[in-house]
């Protein structure tokens, strides 16, 4: 989906300003998932938001300029996950949080939440744009940088890693 402005957005700051407001509440959502922490998502959409004005005349050039968004946070992610700023949130934190009488589905979204923040960032960026923010294969490849057979196969490992990691939490039980 390419951004132009309306006719009568003729500042660049007032069409920075309208895009920011669409795209917030969805980019919040992703940056949640990708790092597993709200305050430390805040933190990815603002240096997200930040580079995105700082280069506002490439966003709204591109031929997406959702995909080319997307980017800057994906990298934003994979650089804090680098230097190890992103928190790991430990097993116990998780299932302190559900409520031991809690309803089946909430358990097993706090299990696979928390199987999410454990895959490597390239495999959990792959699932969140492909599965959870409905990217195509060609789609997330291009907001990745990498091809579509890299897509495929990290989407494959994660999903799988995914799998084995609930499987072991349900012979837990």
């Amino acid at each position: 989906m390419s951004f132009r402005t309306s006719p009568g957005a003729d500042e660049p700051e007032t069409a920075f300003r309208e895009f920011a407001r669409q795209r917030a509440a969805p980019l919040q959502r992703s940056a949640y998932l990708l790092c597993g922490d709200w305050h430390l998502a805040e933190d990815l959409v603002q240096e997200t938001l930040a580079k995105a004005y700082a280069h506002w005349h490439r966003v709204q050039n591109a031929d997406n300029s959702d995909a080319y968004l997307r980017r800057i946070l994906v990298n934003e992610a994979r650089q804090r996950w680098r230097r190890h700023d992103a928190p790991v949130l430990p097993v116990d934190a998780v299932r302190e949080q559900t409520a031991r009488d809690a309803a089946d589905d909430v358990v097993r979204r706090a299990e696979l939440f928390q199987a999410l923040l454990r895959l490597p960032i390239g495999q959990r960026a792959t699932i969140v744009l492909r599965h959870l923010d409905g990217l195509t294969e060609r789609e997330t490849a291009a907001v990745l940088g990498c091809s579509e057979g890299t897509v495929k196969s990290q989407a494959s490992r994660a999903l799988a890693a995914l799998r084995k990691y609930l499987d072991r939490q349900e012979t837990r039980a």
